[in-house]
């Protein structure tokens, strides 16, 4: 039997601050690392990718307001998904235990060779740095654009539940 494909998806989240979560469908989870700003298909970026907690697979589709009050309050959206594969046939479980993890992205946006690095003297241990490789897919000129437009965040207020306060 095949294996399937393993599934990305990255989450643009305006909780405190706008930020990006980066999700990789890794041992029946998604492992996590929040991108203050963004991903990037400029290989010169460097991005900052905080470790957060693994989310349950089911959340790869999310989109909605999380209620005030709760961890992560604000509107999610699904910026970009796809797939990916470990190009040296690796195990990404093996990458995240030894902080360097390659892998080749198929979405929407994100395209082509990227990789995760730890901080080697990072104060928290959660520190990474997400950076997209020199490849065919590499854009210099390429800019961050926003889902969470007004028209989103209107579609997304009236398809989300209010909070009930009782």
């Amino acid at each position: 039997m095949p294996k399937r494909a393993q599934r990305f998806v990255v989450h643009e989240h305006q909780a405190t601050r706008l930020h990006y979560d980066f999700r990789l469908e890794i041992g029946g989870v998604l492992t996590s690392w929040a991108v203050p700003k963004g991903p990037s298909m400029n290989s010169a970026d460097k991005r900052l990718a905080v470790m957060v907690p693994d989310h349950p697979v089911e959340y790869i589709d999310f989109e909605g307001i999380i209620p005030a009050g709760q961890y992560g309050a604000g509107p999610v959206v699904v910026w970009d998904h796809g797939t990916y594969e470990m190009p040296e046939g690796g195990s990404p479980e093996a990458g995240v235990k030894a902080g360097k993890l390659a892998f080749v992205l198929h979405g929407k946006k994100l395209k082509g060779g990227f990789a995760l690095a730890r901080f080697a003297a990072g104060k928290t241990g959660k520190e990474w740095l997400l950076m997209k490789k020199k490849d065919e897919h590499a854009d210099p000129s390429w800019a961050l654009k926003t889902e969470l437009t007004p028209r989103r965040l209107k579609a997304l207020a009236e398809r989300t539940p209010p909070c009930d306060t009782s």
